[in-house]
């Protein structure tokens, strides 16, 4: 059989611990096989990272800009321990937060169903995405301890030196104090990512904010959204038949757990943080979650929702067996192969990941998948397959299909 032809490179983002042990394993068996692949390949492995003074990962994000389409091992975001485990110089900043930055990113993340992982709520019939503003608010604070009696007041020195100030409490005694920012080009970068992606995936969009107590911080996300679609999405929005929906984020969330699912779900940064994992573990597991970072001029990278499954790698060092989920990053590589066969009109390749996404799901549906899923299945009999058996099961399941 000959090998599916690609036209334009991936860019190709390898990671760390247990993800990179099963991310060769999927090229061995899934990819390589029957694509003729091309990728531009960068190491995002922490010790590479350490080697290139975290270089690489800025520059695996500008090749992203080139190529358009990008997929993406998880990494190590390193901690003290992670200093000492390593030996690393400093401690470098997240890969996904650099990649962000740098691709002006809104990311999107949606549950993968499958039969026989029924969602805790009854009534999720269909995926929820949710898009998270990953830029601001409590993620790029500063704070202060409070030690005693004082005023606390928000400062802002204009360029010209005009101050304004705002009295925040007048303390007491001992607290804490938080100062949290955003800009206007970011909620703008962001609205148009999530109503693009909208419109590129013809769901619903739902935002929710609390702009009735801020009003002016929460407010200008509502303002900013509202304008950008009456100006640029409204008629393309009715011309596909879907909605743009504002409400308070209360409300939101009161409406999604009632909802059927099939939209996507725009919320700011810690909303996104705390939702995607409420939605992702209320559909079955993190490890059955995509994830895709788009930013506002159309570039792509795709990845899995969850971290490096450290606790498995250490056990793989001893020469122990896992079964370690590797579905998401299964899908990652799908994602980002038929994203690259739809804008280089590839139709062969679209299919092909079409086809491996379906051979994923239909091989857990016939009973066979890794130990993380039997203990959730409402299915009989299943068959608990090692990391690697898990994935050459799928393979024989797509060369039967």
């Amino acid at each position: 059989m000959d090998k599916i032809k690609m036209v334009t490179p991936l860019v190709e983002m390898d990671g760390d611990e247990m993800t990179r042990i099963l991310w060769q394993i999927i090229k061995e068996e899934l990819l390589l096989p029957f694509i003729d692949l091309k990728t531009e390949y960068y190491d995002l492995g922490l010790e590479h990272r350490n080697e290139t003074d975290d270089k690489v990962t800025a520059d695996s994000a500008e090749a992203t800009k080139k190529y358009g389409v990008a997929v993406k091992c998880a990494t190590i975001t390193p901690n003290a321990d992670r200093m000492t485990e390593y030996s690393l110089k400093e401690m470098w900043k997240s890969p996904n937060g650099t990649i962000r930055s740098i691709l002006d990113g809104t990311v999107f993340r949606a549950p993968i169903v499958v039969k026989g992982i029924e969602p805790c709520v009854r009534n999720w019939e269909k995926p929820i995405t949710i898009a998270r503003h990953a830029y601001g608010d409590i993620y790029k604070n500063v704070e202060i301890k409070v030690p005693g009696a004082g005023k606390a007041e928000l400062v802002y020195t204009a360029a010209d030196g005009t101050v304004t100030k705002e009295t925040i409490h007048e303390f007491k005694g001992e607290g804490i104090l938080q100062g949290v920012h955003n800009t206007d080009a970011s909620i703008a970068s962001f609205a148009r990512a999530c109503f693009n992606y909208a419109l590129d995936t013809k769901q619903d969009l739902w935002f929710g904010a609390k702009d009735t107590i801020s009003k002016k911080y929460d407010h200008n996300f509502k303002d900013i959204f509202q304008a950008i679609y009456d100006a640029e999405y409204k008629e393309k929005f009715e011309t596909a038949g879907i909605e743009y929906f504002y409400s308070l984020i209360d409300d939101i969330v009161a409406r999604v757990m009632k909802a059927k699912g099939g939209f996507i779900w725009a919320c700011k940064n810690y909303d996104g943080d705390v939702m995607s994992d409420m939605v992702s573990s209320a559909f079955g597991s993190l490890a059955m979650m995509t994830s895709v970072l788009v930013s506002p001029t159309g570039v792509y990278e795709y990845e899995a929702a969850h971290g490096t499954v450290q606790r498995h790698y250490y056990k793989h060092l001893k020469g122990e067996e896992t079964s370690t989920n590797s579905v998401a990053t299964i899908f990652a590589w799908t994602g980002a192969l038929r994203k690259r066969g739809e804008l280089d009109e590839s139709k062969e390749l679209v299919e092909f990941a079409d086809k491996l996404e379906k051979a994923t799901l239909s091989t857990i549906e016939a009973g066979k998948m890794t130990k993380d899923l039997a203990l959730i299945t409402s299915l009989k009999d299943v068959t608990v397959l090692n990391s690697a058996d898990f994935i050459r099961e799928i393979r024989k399941t797509y060369e039967a299909m």
